[in-house]
């Protein structure tokens, strides 16, 4: 009988997602809810013992193209205290991919290189987004397989509906340690890529600039000789100095072509800490249960939140692994 019952489970567990074969330990990848465990004193970085108070849940992530490769998973913690929520997350990834597209000099010319980073991010509802709870983000972030690209949009359908973003990016946000913050709407903001979204960054500052000329034929910036780098292999906008004498470069000389911005206000509130080790990434994000600010989600610990979950590997485009719409619920305090 026993026996029974559990080849229905599994059954169940290949119809769910489009008759993949998934093997014994990716088995809780379709248990889409997340329990985040209540904690008196908060986890202090990723290696703290607190984490081993909180439930470890895999969660399947699915390519929703060929550039996205092949599914994985994504290991997933969370626990909460009196003021904060916080997330562990990691994922194989066999290379730390923080290029970006960096400029190099071939003796005579600059040139990008090819790569870009990895990424992870995070969508929850602020306001109910309609069907969201049920189909993830398959209604906000990817359009029909038979829609042309440049008619995609990653938006809410109606003014009513909001999301809260959290895009953490090991190019641009890991070197202030946090994810960037932003909150979604319906279509109309221009990105600056292929096409028009709804997402709409949070107030304060953040972001990056491009480190390139008018012509964009070669770098504009250079880190200042006089300081030595915050974050060694990134070029911060705050240490950067124009370059005067471009004779000083010589073959193989590589520069940053995206160079971070110092973030501030509530584009700020989401903060991260990550390692890339053994091939495989372990990055922390943590928030205020509530920010005070109107465009990120207020967490209830009484309440619960529908959220999806994407990776991006080496990827600055939409070529992402996603989860299943899933459920976080909090714990209650014992």
């Amino acid at each position: 009988m026993l026996r029974k019952i559990i080849g229905r489970v599994h059954t169940l567990s290949i119809i769910a997602f489009g008759l993949l074969v998934l093997s014994s330990h990716t088995l809780y990848a379709h248990t889409l809810v997340i329990h985040a465990n209540y904690v008196k004193t908060a986890p202090n970085g990723m290696d703290d013992p607190t984490w081993g108070k909180a439930e470890t849940v895999q969660l399947l992530i699915e390519g929703h193209d060929k550039a996205s490769g092949r599914n994985g998973t994504v290991v997933a913690r969370a626990l909460y205290s009196d003021e904060s929520l916080y997330f562990l997350f990691n994922w194989k990834d066999p290379t730390r991919s923080i290029t970006k597209q960096s400029w190099q000099f071939d003796g005579k010319k600059w040139n990008h290189l090819q790569g870009n980073e990895d990424r992870i991010a995070l969508l929850f509802e602020i306001t109910r987004i309609n069907k969201f709870a049920t189909r993830g983000c398959t209604v906000t972030c990817h359009s029909p397989a038979d829609m042309p690209r440049d008619k995609w949009k990653f938006a809410a359908r109606a003014t009513v509906e909001k999301g809260d973003l959290w895009h953490w990016k090991a190019a641009r946000t890991a070197p202030y340690n946090y994810a960037d913050d932003a909150w979604l709407t319906v279509a109309g903001n221009p990105t600056g890529s292929y096409r028009e979204t709804g997402r709409r960054k949070d107030a304060g500052a953040g972001g990056d600039i491009k480190n390139q000329m008018p012509d964009v034929s070669q770098p504009l910036y250079m880190q200042d000789p006089n300081k030595d780098p915050s974050v060694p292999g990134f070029l911060l906008a705050e240490e950067a100095i124009e370059i005067s004498d471009y004779s000083i470069f010589k073959a193989g000389d590589i520069i940053p072509y995206r160079l971070p911005i110092r973030p501030s206000g509530s584009r700020f509130d989401v903060k991260a800490i990550s390692r890339h080790l053994d091939g495989e990434w372990m990055v922390m994000l943590y928030r205020n249960l509530n920010t005070g600010n109107g465009d990120d989600v207020v967490f209830n610990p009484m309440k619960n939140y529908s959220f999806a979950l994407a990776v991006f590997d080496n990827s600055g485009s939409d070529h992402s692994k996603a989860t299943m719409p899933m459920t976080l619920k909090f714990n209650r305090k014992r």
